[in-house]
């Protein structure tokens, strides 16, 4: 099946949100955070690290990125895990999501924790974490007495079942 050429693809369709970003001294030369194909969510964060840093089976580490970003009032940055550090070496984001506020100005850096069975490196440049910026809204609670029924309830952790 082709597609109409008359129709805009999807990430055609997608909307450019523009970010400040400084990069810091240790940061020079690595690349911006970028999305690795058109259609990922996440913009990957490189270690700006001087030397490689060993992370040991349980180890954890608040790894550099080397860049500051100004996110916009309105939005968060959530830094995730990468899919294949975590299934492949066991190594993930300890805090995952990290939350990014709108009003913070400092280094973007990530708190990554090992997992795995084996020592873990980490070297200069290497894929280390995601960033997706996203939408939130302010809450206004409104307290109530009782809350609309539904037919799941106050079931909690597994009261939907395994499939």
């Amino acid at each position: 099946m082709s597609a109409d050429p008359t129709r805009p693809s999807t990430h055609e369709a997608l909307q450019t949100l523009e970010i400040p970003l400084v990069v810091l001294a240790h940061g020079l030369g690595l690349p911006l955070p970028a999305a690795a194909t058109v259609a990922s969510a996440g913009l990957d964060l490189r270690a700006a690290v001087e030397a490689p840093v060993t992370l040991m089976p349980g180890g954890r580490a608040l790894v550099p990125t080397g860049v500051s970003i100004a996110i916009p009032d309105g939005y968060e940055g959530q830094v995730r895990p990468r899919s294949g550090l975590a299934a492949k070496h066991g190594v993930t984001v300890l805090n995952a999501p990290g939350t990014i506020d709108a009003d913070f100005r400092g280094e973007v850096r990530v708190l990554l924790v090992n997992h795995g069975d084996e020592p873990f490196t980490i070297e200069r440049g290497e894929r280390i974490a995601q960033l997706v910026i996203s939408r939130f809204y302010r809450v206004s609670w409104s307290v109530a007495a009782t809350l609309e029924h539904t037919e799941r309830g106050a079931g909690g952790y597994g009261s939907t079942g395994r499939r």
